[in-house]
């Protein structure tokens, strides 16, 4: 969904006001700090995890590059922190060490979009041509949808990483970034999928989340009345599905086991889903961490998220459960490239009946992946290695 000027304006927060201080100290100090640490590459994923691409890559050059001077962003309040502090240098998100390290690097490196010491600030400045500092983005999952705010003029990043052929195509055909700038490298963290152990009774349930619920603006109730959570369409589509005697039956009767993971950014929702049943497990994070579930269950039920690119990367079984597909397309991401009915991993279903006929199916067939999708998926990953860090780090240094 494509924001106004005033949609953006209502996302500003005081704390965004600070920074605008912080930024302005912080720049002469950066211009010294350079003359010091000439390659200096600061990285960074969501400012209270270490777990996606960017922690992937940092470890990797960590453990096969020391000798590059390296610093990983986050809060030094997450339960990530001593985590990144065993590989290396850390600095406090947000702070205004942050600010000069984001001044002087010569790479600032992120799995997120927002990236950076503060989002608000540094997209005035970055968009702007304030600030021309070399900005790579590591991207969060494989892109199949049509997302403006990742286009070059929304960005003005140096590098987008994609990691298939039809991705690269499409983003390098409809973002408009200069030639060169898109990088068909692979994600970091799917060097991670190739050495998986699966618990053969574990069913995984990761819906996305709802951009118009998580992050609300005066344009969200162009799409729903979001006042009260459990009157929103998300709530009533998988709380019915949680609650479903006959998904109960089915783990039941099948000694299996539920693990419900919504988006981080749906997390703070999860108080209420009242879920009483022992075969389901609602995970909540910091606790469970997104690809160890992936990894380790046999099954995947998603709705549009990418992760599903990441479990069709293992080459297992999964189904798309698609109750508000137009809701979604008019709130958050239109269509882009890739057709869930055409294009999809697994097979789409948009009822609650047609969802639970399709779990059971999948029990029945021991969760074994159908050849359909097993040449889908030789087809799409034409990038199918452990060398997505070394890909990264390579281009990196090479800008």
């Amino acid at each position: 969904m494509e924001e106004t000027f005033f949609q953006k304006l209502q996302r500003v927060k005081p704390g965004d006001i600070g920074h605008i201080f912080l930024f302005i100290f912080a720049l002469p100090i950066s211009f010294v700090y350079r003359l010091f640490r000439k390659d200096l590459w600061l990285i960074c994923d969501n400012k209270n995890e270490a777990r996606d691409n960017g922690f992937y890559l940092f470890r990797y050059i960590r453990q096969n590059y020391p000798e590059q001077d390296v610093v990983y962003a986050i809060n030094k309040h997450s339960p990530d922190c001593a985590k990144v502090k065993s590989l290396g240098r850390v600095v406090n998100y947000g702070s205004f060490l942050h600010w000069i390290l984001y001044l002087a690097a010569k790479k600032n490196i992120s799995s997120q979009k927002g990236g950076k010491p503060d989002a608000a600030v540094c997209y005035f400045l970055e968009v702007n041509r304030i600030l021309k500092n070399t900005r790579i983005f590591l991207q969060h999952g494989i892109i199949k949808d049509d997302m403006p705010w990742l286009y070059y003029e929304n960005t003005m990043m140096r590098m987008f990483v994609c990691s298939t052929q039809r991705e690269w195509e499409y983003v390098s055909e409809k973002y408009g970034y200069p030639d060169g700038y898109v990088k068909k490298l692979g994600i970091c963290r799917l060097d991670g999928l190739h050495d998986i152990k699966i618990r053969e009774n574990q069913i995984l349930l990761m819906p996305t989340w709802r951009s118009w619920i998580a992050t609300p603006t005066s344009a969200s109730y162009d799409i729903e009345d979001i006042s009260d959570f459990t009157s929103t369409e998300y709530f009533r589509g998988w709380n019915e599905f949680l609650s479903s005697e006959r998904l109960h039956d089915i783990l039941a009767e099948n000694n299996l086991k539920l693990v419900f993971y919504p988006h981080r950014d749906m997390q703070p929702f999860l108080k209420y889903f009242n879920i009483n049943d022992d075969n389901i497990t609602v995970a909540k994070w910091p606790e469970y961490d997104v690809q160890q579930l992936l990894k380790e269950s046999a099954y995947l039920i998603t709705d549009y998220s990418s992760i599903a690119m990441d479990f069709a990367y293992m080459k297992k079984r999964l189904m798309y459960y698609q109750f508000d597909y137009e809701d979604f397309r008019k709130g958050q991401y239109p269509e882009g490239y890739f057709s869930y009915e055409d294009d999809g991993f697994g097979p789409v279903c948009y009822s609650l009946s047609d969802a639970l006929s399709e779990i059971e199916t999948a029990v029945k067939e021991k969760f074994a992946n159908k050849e359909k999708y097993l040449k889908m998926h030789d087809e799409f990953f034409d990038l199918y290695d452990k060398n997505n860090c070394e890909r990264n780090y390579r281009a990196i240094k090479g800008l």
